[in-house]
């Protein structure tokens, strides 16, 4: 029986399950892999790692996978689908096709079909295919200029908002738990590390975003329901490109700021049907890495 690879390599995590024709056998994660973030050497030792565990989970040589997607945030670029595929043909045998995200998510969503996805992880963008093959796009532009919604926007939205509430007067919870977690002491280190260039990982405090609006602090709730509203925005706008004034659409949500956050789920959802009342909401997020092995096993 034919032995299948799908990869989903995001910002932050890299994904990948191995399976036959029916049954996943096993599964890893590691490190993110984004050329553009990471480089090459670093976004190699993430795929070989997660591939070689995956197997290793399988029970299965990795030079015995007869097809293998590996969808990838910023491969739209040749030079880094070229890249890539020649990383995964180090350590896996058979055939290697590398693809955008977009094109696994909206395979794992609609299988084939029409419909919009909005991703939210490191980064964000919302995606649209409607029945005639056409495609639309909104966000997605980078993380210093765009990515509203994201982990990223979360993060830096965090450090904004607890400097503007001290700047009222107010003496913010996030404020002490942004400062351990960077291992800071002092305002004055965080407005550095928080400036420097290149600047810091914003995404790494959307947990104790997370975790505070959990604990009822207002300010954190805020910035949740504030990404949901953003993300909103950038889903009507494909839906609105490619299915007109009815919105009747298939909208699904993926990456792990909808994974991890009902509220901000919930919000985003009451803003899209708000407007499209007849879109159709898939209620489970989805899962980008199904949508790679889906398309390694068509290939």
């Amino acid at each position: 029986m034919a032995i299948y690879l799908g990869v989903d390599g995001g910002g932050t995590k890299t994904t990948c399950v191995v399976a036959d024709d029916r049954t996943v056998l096993g599964s890893a994660t590691s490190g993110g892999s984004n050329i553009t973030r990471w480089g090459e050497a670093r976004v190699r030792e993430a795929l070989h790692t997660v591939v070689r565990e995956a197997c290793a989970a399988a029970l299965v040589d990795p030079k015995n996978i007869a097809a293998t997607c590996v969808g990838l945030s910023g491969a739209g670029r040749r030079e880094v689908r070229d890249a890539v595929a020649r990383m995964m043909a180090e350590i896996v045998g058979g055939r290697v096709q590398v693809v955008s995200d977009l094109e696994t998510t909206l395979e794992a969503a609609f299988h084939g079909g029409p419909g919009v996805i909005m991703i939210a992880g490191t980064g964000s963008i919302a995606y649209g295919r409607d029945a005639q093959g056409r495609t639309a796009r909104s966000g997605g532009w980078g993380l210093a200029i765009s990515d509203e919604g994201s982990g990223q926007w979360i993060g830096r939205a965090a450090v904004s908002a607890v400097l503007g509430a001290k700047d009222a007067g107010e003496d913010p919870p996030l404020l002490s738990t942004i400062l351990k977690t960077w291992k800071l002491i002092t305002l004055d280190e965080l407005v550095r590390h928080a400036n420097a260039s290149p600047p810091p990982d914003f995404s790494s405090l959307f947990p104790l975003v997370l975790e505070a609006a959990d604990s009822r602090d207002p300010l954190a709730a805020g910035l949740l329901d504030r990404a949901g509203v953003e993300l909103a925005v950038l889903a009507k706008n494909v839906i609105r490109r490619l299915f007109g004034g009815t919105g009747n659409v298939q909208v699904a949500m993926s990456g792990g700021v909808f994974r991890e956050s009902e509220r901000l789920r919930q919000v985003f959802y009451n803003s899209v049907v708000a407007e499209f009342p007849h879109a159709r909401m898939q209620a489970t997020v989805v899962e980008a890495v199904d949508g790679a092995l889906a398309l390694a096993r068509k290939v």
